[in-house]
């Protein structure tokens, strides 16, 4: 059977009634899924043809119905108030639906049509000196996910990440890593600098010496002082390193890694630059942004020191976006929930600067991720890190396997728990609608059983045994077999 396009079919079989007016173009748009089967398949409302055919909506759709001239794989037709409802033949959807996911492979329900929209994506945004934990692992899930949806429907996407490398927590960084650096271990630097920061943060808050210490070590690195220098390119690439590393094992690819440290003078110079506009001020030798008027406080972009914070920093990023993929059509930042009002002010001083990029910048929030003991903090030490996460969930995982494969060799065993550890990771993150808090449970991700990572791969590859046994019998399946409402109610998920 030659695949056809049941709304396509239904909408051209419609624009010979009296819907002609809409065309089928317009048509389509209108077809709805209604949301109880017994209802039908599809469903025409008629609202938008009352007025031009003087007829209420429930006079039209019974006119339609007696017009039609369906679809040789409509079942029947019904009308239900202003709707006329389109029933399928079952075995003809099902054998339709069946051909296009065989001949789709693994690009079925990929858009053939190209938007022509190119869409920036900024997502992850790891700061170097600090270990990866599991918050920036829902934003990489997250983002990754995204990404990939928009390219299923035909925009043109481009990969961002935005780093800090530079800034306090750099400076205590360094602090400690001068103090500590005969302790260098071989392996996870990253992890072992973030414990240094985490120690030199704390001394920073309790000891005032310190603290000048740790203060003058950033205002050296934001001159680019040669005696911090090389030990901040030193220790930047050993979270690199990790950083590419990670990248790696969750397939993620970006277009351009943007760090703070490349943007800092841009940004300071477009803040000086537009100072007379009046949306920033002078204030105790600070630059700054008044946006009370605008219920979002005052916000400072460079500081008495003459250092360019965040939004400051914000704008260099922003310039070199756009001399870099100029024509972009959107602008995405996954950035999580707690940032809110730093986006709000930063898109507020776009619009009143009247810059066209505010019209194209959105925030897509993502909430945090919760353990069962409470907040995670860096400062706090009480992150979870992904590498002692994936660690433990390919312990675990392992553990489960050989319990049901002892026979297995050991390469076996680690790429299937490597495997099981990413799905249960995975699914977890992308499980919790993203604008939600969720708490993170190691072992219930690793179930093998309900609505996990473990128990999708499963289905998977129970699903990829039946076809492998029964693949003599494509192409001799008999689809009227599939009469029940729950084969019909999957053909349709499918379908859909």
């Amino acid at each position: 059977m030659k695949p056809v396009s049941f709304p396509q079919e239904i909408a051209a079989a419609l624009e010979k009634t009296d819907a002609h007016s809409l065309g089928v173009e317009g048509i389509l748009p209108l077809l709805e899924v209604p949301p109880n089967p017994d209802l039908g398949d599809y469903a025409f409302p008629c609202f938008s043809l009352s007025k031009e055919l003087k007829k209420s909506p429930k006079e039209i759709a019974e006119s339609i119905e007696k017009q039609l001239k369906s679809p040789s794989f409509v079942e029947k037709t019904s009308v239900a108030g202003p709707y006329v409802n389109f029933f399928l033949k079952q075995s003809v959807l099902a054998e339709q639906t069946i051909a296009a996911v065989l001949g789709g492979k693994d690009k079925y329900g990929v858009s053939h049509k190209k938007t022509g929209k190119k869409i920036m994506v900024e997502y992850f945004h790891a700061n170097t000196h600090k270990a990866v934990h599991i918050g920036h692992i829902r934003n990489i899930c997250l983002g990754e996910s995204i990404c990939r949806l928009l390219e299923a429907t035909g925009n043109k996407v481009i990969r961002v990440n935005y780093g800090g490398d530079i800034g306090m927590h750099v400076a205590k960084c360094l602090w400690g890593y001068f103090k500590e650096k005969e302790n260098l271990p071989a392996t996870h630097r990253g992890i072992w600098l973030s414990h240094v920061y985490k120690k030199a943060h704390e001394q920073f808050e309790s000891d005032e010496k310190i603290a000048a210490e740790i203060k003058k070590i950033n205002s050296k690195l934001y001159a680019k002082d040669k005696s911090v220098l090389k030990a901040w390119k030193e220790t930047r690439q050993m979270c690199f390193d990790d950083f590419d590393e990670l990248y790696k094992e969750f397939q993620v690819k970006f277009d351009r890694l943007y760090w703070e440290s490349e943007v800092e003078d841009a940004g300071k110079k477009f803040v000086l630059d537009n100072m007379k506009k009046g949306v920033f001020s002078k204030s105790e030798g600070a630059i700054i942004a008044d946006l009370k008027d605008h219920g979002m406080g005052v916000t400072v972009l460079i500081s008495g020191e003459g250092n360019p914070l965040y939004h400051g920093k914000e704008f260099g990023l922003k310039l070199l976006k756009q001399k870099e993929y100029p024509g972009i059509d959107q602008s995405l930042h996954l950035v999580g929930k707690e940032q809110e009002l730093y986006f709000n002010q930063f898109f507020k001083m776009l619009e009143l600067l009247q810059d066209p990029f505010a019209a194209i910048s959105k925030h897509v929030i993502y909430d945090l991720v919760m353990l069962p003991e409470g907040k995670m903090s860096s400062r706090e030490g009480t992150v979870v890190f992904y590498e002692d996460l994936i660690v433990k969930l390919k312990s675990f995982a392992e553990e489960e396997i050989n319990k049901r494969h002892p026979d297995w060799k050991e390469t076996q065993v680690e790429k299937t728990a490597h495997a099981l550890s990413f799905a249960a990771l995975k699914f977890s993150m992308l499980s919790v609608e993203n604008n939600k808090r969720m708490m993170f449970d190691w072992k219930k991700s690793l179930d093998f059983e309900g609505e996990t990572g473990p128990y999708v791969l499963y289905a998977y590859v129970r699903a990829k045994s039946i076809l492998k046994q029964s693949k003599k019998a494509i192409g001799k399946v008999d689809y009227s077999q599939l009469s029940l409402p729950e084969e019909k109610a999957l053909i349709t998920m499918i379908a859909d």
